[in-house]
C-alpha cells in the first residue's frame, strides 16, 4: 500500500477523472451582480410570470435556489433572456428578502405551511353579508394570519342589500379594522370599485375569501378591462360557490395612482397551524406592554395571565382584550366546528 508523508500537497496524488465530464461541485455559488430585478405576477407548474420594468418575462428557477421557492410578489434577481419575446425563458437566481410573508396551512394538523403571497401590505378579506352566510371563524382566521404576517386588514363587504352590516361590524369594532360595504348593485358599478380603491392606492393588496361572496367581480371591477378573470356564482343547493380563481395572479390597479391586488383562489378553511400565538399580541399594541407580567410561555387566556390586570387598571378596553382572546382561540378550533 502506498504511504503518504504529512505534505498534502505533492503533485503526484491522483484524482478520480470526472466520467461525465461536467464540472465538478462547488459549494461556491455565482453573485450575478448582472442580474435585473423583477416582481413575480403568477406561478404555473414551475414557470414563473415576472414583471420587469414594463415588459412580461417567463422564467423558472434556478437550480441554485434548491427547495426555496418564489411566490407571487416576491422581489426576485433575473438572468438570462429578458426580452419577453415569445418562447424566451429567464432564470431567476435570487429571491430577495420580503418585507411581509400571508401563509396558511391546509388545516390546523398540517405541518407544512403554504406562503400565499409575499411582500403584501395588507389583506383585504371579502365577505358577503348573506348568500353565502358570513363565517366569523374564517374571518379571524384570515386575521390572525394578517397579523401574524405583517399585512394590515382590511374588511370587504358585500351584498349589504341582504343584510345589515351594523351586527357583523360590531365583532369587529373593537380591532378598528377599516371596512368598505358594498351591495350588489353596486358591486356591478364603479361605485363600489371607487369605494375600495381609495384603500388601495399605492399598497400591493391580497385579495381572500370563500367562493361566492363577490370577491372576483369585485376584483374584475378594480383592473383593467384586458386583466379581467372568470367570474362564478352561488350554488342555490350548497349555498356555497365554485372556484373560478385557481392560482394566485397580482394585477395592476387601474388607474394612474398606482398599485397592486392579488387575487387568490376562494378559500374555505385556513389552517394556522403554522402561526405563534405570541405573534399576534405585535398586532395589540395597547395590549402587548401588559405581557410583561405573563408566566413564560403564556398563552395570554389562563388564570396568570397579566393582560387581566392590565385592563382592570384601566390601560386598554376590555373589549380590545376580547378579541384578542377570541382571534387565539381559533387556532384551536377547527372551522367546521
Amino acid at each position: 500500500m502506498r504511504r503518504y508523508n504529512k505534505n498534502t500537497d505533492e503533485d503526484d496524488i491522483r484524482q478520480r477523472p470526472n466520467r461525465k465530464g461536467n464540472r465538478p461541485r462547488t459549494n461556491i455559488r455565482p453573485k450575478h451582480e448582472e442580474a435585473v430585478e423583477g416582481m413575480v405576477l403568477t406561478v404555473d407548474r414551475g414557470r414563473l410570470t415576472c414583471l420587469v420594468d414594463d415588459r412580461i418575462v417567463m422564467a423558472m428557477k434556478a437550480r441554485e435556489l434548491g427547495r426555496k421557492a418564489a411566490v407571487v410578489g416576491d422581489r426576485v434577481a433575473i438572468v438570462g433572456d429578458l426580452s419577453g419575446e415569445k418562447d424566451t425563458l429567464a432564470r431567476i437566481v435570487r429571491i430577495e428578502p420580503r418585507t411581509s410573508v400571508l401563509r396558511r396551512t391546509a388545516d390546523d394538523d398540517d405541518p407544512f405551511e403554504r406562503v400565499v403571497v409575499a411582500n403584501a401590505d395588507q389583506l383585504a378579506i371579502v365577505t358577503a353579508l348573506a348568500d353565502p352566510e358570513p363565517r366569523p371563524r374564517l374571518i379571524d382566521r384570515c386575521l390572525v394570519a394578517a397579523f401574524d404576517g405583517g399585512l394590515t386588514p382590511l374588511l370587504v363587504l358585500t351584498k349589504s342589500d341582504l343584510a345589515p352590516p351594523d351586527k357583523f361590524l360590531e365583532l369587529y369594532g373593537a380591532l378598528d379594522i377599516p371596512y368598505v360595504v358594498t351591495s350588489r348593485e353596486e358591486l356591478q358599478s364603479e361605485a363600489a370599485a371607487d369605494l375600495v380603491r381609495e384603500q388601495l392606492v399605492g399598497r400591493i393588496t391580497a385579495f381572500v375569501g370563500h367562493s361566492g361572496v363577490g370577491k372576483t367581480t369585485l376584483v374584475n371591477a378594480l383592473v383593467p378591462p384586458e386583466q379581467r378573470r372568470t367570474t362564478g356564482h352561488v350554488n342555490a343547493v350548497t349555498g356555497r360557490g365554485r372556484h373560478t380563481t385557481t392560482s394566485a395572479l397580482a394585477l395592476p390597479l387601474a388607474g394612474k395612482e398606482g398599485g397592486w391586488l392579488v387575487d387568490t383562489p376562494g378559500v374555505r378553511s385556513f389552517g394556522l397551524n403554522h402561526v405563534d400565538p405570541s405573534r399576534v399580541i405585535h398586532a395589540f399594541p395597547d395590549l402587548e406592554p401588559g405581557t410583561e407580567g405573563c408566566p413564560r410561555a403564556c398563552s395570554h387566556d389562563e388564570p396568570e395571565c397579566a393582560l387581566d390586570q392590565w385592563v382592570a387598571d384601566g390601560h386598554a378596553d376590555p373589549q380590545r382584550l376580547y378579541s384578542l382572546r377570541r382571534l387565539l382561540a381559533t387556532r384551536e378550533r377547527h372551522e367546521g366546528d
